[in-house]
Formats: C-alpha cells, structure tokens, sequence
C-alpha cells in the first residue's frame, strides 16, 4: 500500500523561498513518476510540477514555471519541491501524488489520472 507524506509547509513572505518535501512509503519507488499538486480556498486542485520515472522528463504549470523545481531522489524515497519568489497567489494546500502508469504530459497533469494521494501540507505566502 503506497503512502505519501508530507512535510516543509509554512508561512513566508512573498520573494521567499520555501521547499515542501514527500516521503514514499510502500511501494518501488522507482516505478512511480511523481508529481505536485495545489488547491487554494474555493479553488479546484491544480497541477504544479511532475516527474516521469522512465526518463525523469519534468512539467510545470506555466505559473510556476522558471521559478519551482521538483527533483527526487531515489535513495531516500522522496521527491521534493523547490520554489523560489514566492507570491501570494501561491498559497494553497500543497499534495504530492504517485501513479505507476502515468508518464506523459497529459496523464502527469491531471488530478484524475493519480491513484495515490498525500494529506498535503499547507504553503501561506504573505504579501
């Protein structure tokens, strides 16, 4: 049974850098691309970033874009979330998700295609 935690949410000022982190647990993890979601009040979730596990081919939300990176490291279980400049349209609950079969660009953004969801971590950028 795969799980995913969690961790590195918080309250920063807007320009600040924070990075969230996700531990997997219960599975190969290198059979599983990655990716980040967030879901801000009122708001639908919303594709971040991905990773795919056959050729760690990487997306982003064009939001984001040139200012986040996701990266993971396969000795520790973990995929992290960098990001940079921070604005206050970036608050939001922020969850990891996993998925065995997803690898292209379309099945990597979408909320639907992931099986595996972490309880998410909250990220509150101040203006």
């Amino acid at each position: 049974q795969v799980q995913l935690v969690e961790s590195g949410g918080g309250l920063v000022q807007a320009g600040a850098s924070l990075s969230v982190s996700c531990a997997f647990y219960g599975g190969t993890f290198t059979h599983y691309s990655m990716a980040w979601f967030r879901q801000a009040p009122g708001q639908e979730r919303e594709f971040v970033a991905a990773m795919s596990y056959t050729d760690g081919s990487r997306w982003y939300a064009d939001s984001v874009e040139g200012r986040f990176t996701i990266s993971r490291d396969n000795s520790r279980n973990t995929v992290d979330l960098d990001m940079n400049d921070l604005k206050p349209e970036d608050t939001a609950v922020y969850y990891c998700a996993a998925d065995s079969w997803a690898t292209s660009h379309r099945q990597l953004t979408s909320t639907a295609r992931f099986k595996h969801w972490g309880q998410g971590t909250q990220v509150t950028v101040s203006s």
